[in-house]
């Protein structure tokens, strides 16, 4: 059960939605059950550039899948039948299905993804539209004329 009441973030904060929902989600969702299946590697390859690496030994690349819904990164797997008649004395390999999400952040997008010795490479990497880049503002300097215009009407 949680035990954090967020309406105090929302009522304090003026643009952070996102942050919040993310909090919330967090506390909500996997409440004592961590998902540990299958194993991953979050990497910080540049200033604005990362790499998830997810460990999916014995699965195929027609067997995976990686999609981008909103701004949540799906990587799942389901295991083709095998109709060979193979007798396992010890079975370590996990095939079993999965699905990990990866919430990403605004502006972060996927360049690609890699397979190759069992691991899966997903490349993300975050463009920030030049719209939204910080940009210096040029204040003008205001005449005497112009202040004492204003003056002039603010009095009458």
């Amino acid at each position: 059960m949680r035990s954090f009441d967020l309406a105090p973030l929302y009522r304090a904060t003026v643009g952070f939605d996102q942050m919040a929902d993310l909090m919330d989600r967090l506390l909500t969702d996997n409440v004592g059950t961590q998902q540990t299946y299958p194993p991953y590697n979050i990497e910080k390859t540049a200033d604005d550039g990362w790499r998830i690496s997810v460990a999916v030994a014995g699965f195929t690349e027609d067997e995976l899948s990686v999609e981008l819904r909103e701004n949540a990164l799906i990587v799942s797997a389901r295991k083709a039948e095998d109709d060979s008649e193979r007798t396992y004395l010890h079975r370590g390999i996990a095939t079993r299905a999965f699905e990990r999400r990866f919430t990403l952040a605004d502006h972060v997008r996927v360049t690609g993804a890699v397979h190759e010795n069992g691991m899966l490479h997903i490349d993300l990497v975050r463009e920030v539209p030049e719209a939204l880049k910080p940009r210096r503002i040029e204040i003008a300097r205001g005449s005497d004329e112009d202040r004492k215009a204003a003056e002039a009407k603010a009095v009458n």
